[in-house]
C-alpha cells in the first residue's frame, strides 16, 4: 500500500466522545495508528446529542455546512462539526442535524427503545459523510465502516456513486462487532432506499429490514470484512466467504495494527 493511501473511517462510536466499548476503543486507536504509518486519513461519526460540544471543543465548519439532504420528501440541513483529540493529532468530523441528532441519546431512548427513525438517521449519516468528503475533494482508497449505523456507506459508494471520480476506485471494508439491533428497522426502509435510487432487486432482502438482512445487503457492496467482535455469527462469516469477500479475523494482540495494515494492502491489490 502506498504511503499516500487514503483511508476513510466511518464510525458509529468513537472514544472519548462516547463511553468505552469494543468499537469506540478501536475507532479511537486504529485511525491514529494508521495515520502514524504515514497514511492520509479522515474520520467521521454522528454528532449524537449526548456529546458535550463545549467539553470536547466541537465547532462548526461553516464552509462544509448548510446544504439540505432530502429524505422521504423532507429537507434536513447538514451541519458539519469538527474536533481534535488532545495529544493524538487526530481530527474527527461530526455529522449533525437538528431533526436526527439533537436528542440526548445515541440509538435508543431513555427506556432503551430503538428510535423509530434510526433508518433515516443512518441514511442521513451516510449521505452526510459522502457530501462532506466530496466538498473536501478527497478521494478515499479504502472506506472502513464500523457499526451497523455506517452500513449504508458501501451501497451508496458502490451503487449511486460508482461513477463519481472521487469514489470510483474506493474499496470497502466492514468491521463486524457484536452490536446487533433487535427486531427490525422501519417497515418502509426498503421503499426509502428505492426512492434514493437504489436497485429494487438488490434491496429486496430488506423487505424485512432486520439486522442480518441489512448486513447481507451491505455485503453485496463490500470488498473485505474484519471480524472485530467475539460473538459474530459464524453463519454470516461463512456467507461472506461464499460471496468471495476477503476476511480477516485479527488475533487481538498488540500486533493487530499490522494485521489491519496488511489487510488494507491485500484489499487494495485486488
Amino acid at each position: 500500500m502506498s504511503d499516500k493511501a487514503r483511508i476513510l473511517y466511518v464510525c458509529q462510536e468513537l472514544m472519548p466522545y462516547l463511553p468505552e466499548s469494543e468499537m469506540s476503543r478501536l475507532c479511537r486507536a486504529l485511525p491514529q495508528a494508521i495515520q502514524e504509518k504515514g497514511r492520509d486519513i479522515r474520520t467521521f461519526m454522528p454528532r449524537y446529542g449526548c456529546i458535550n460540544e463545549r467539553r470536547n471543543q466541537l465547532h462548526e465548519v461553516i464552509r462544509l455546512s448548510g446544504m439540505n439532504i432530502v429524505i422521504d420528501d423532507t429537507d434536513h440541513q447538514l451541519i458539519i462539526k469538527v474536533a481534535s483529540i488532545p495529544n493524538a493529532r487526530l481530527q474527527v468530523y461530526f455529522i449533525d442535524n437538528e431533526d436526527y441528532f439533537q436528542r440526548k441519546f445515541i440509538l435508543t431512548d431513555a427506556q432503551g427503545n430503538y428510535f423509530p427513525d434510526n433508518d433515516e438517521r443512518a441514511i442521513f449519516f451516510a449521505r452526510g459523510v459522502i457530501e462532506t468528503v466530496s466538498k473536501l475533494r478527497w478521494s478515499p482508497d479504502i472506506i472502513h465502516c464500523h457499526g451497523w449505523f455506517s452500513w449504508l456507506m458501501p451501497a451508496y459508494i458502490k451503487s449511486l456513486y460508482s461513477d463519481d471520480p472521487l469514489f470510483a476506485s474506493s474499496k470497502i471494508v466492514v468491521s463486524l462487532y457484536d452490536n446487533t439491533f433487535p427486531g427490525a428497522l422501519d417497515v418502509k426502509f426498503r421503499e426509502k432506499l428505492e426512492s434514493e435510487g437504489f436497485d429494487a432487486g438488490q434491496a429486496e432482502i430488506l423487505a424485512e429490514p432486520a439486522y442480518e438482512n441489512l448486513l447481507k445487503y451491505t455485503l453485496q457492496f463490500t470488498d473485505g470484512i474484519i471480524v472485530a467482535g467475539k460473538e459474530v455469527n459464524e453463519d454470516i462469516i461463512k456467507y461472506a466467504g461464499e460471496q468471495g469477500i476477503e476476511i480477516l479475523s485479527p488475533a487481538g494482540d498488540e500486533n493487530y495494527i499490522e494485521e489491519y495494515n496488511d489487510f488494507y494492502e491485500k484489499i487494495l491489490s485486488k
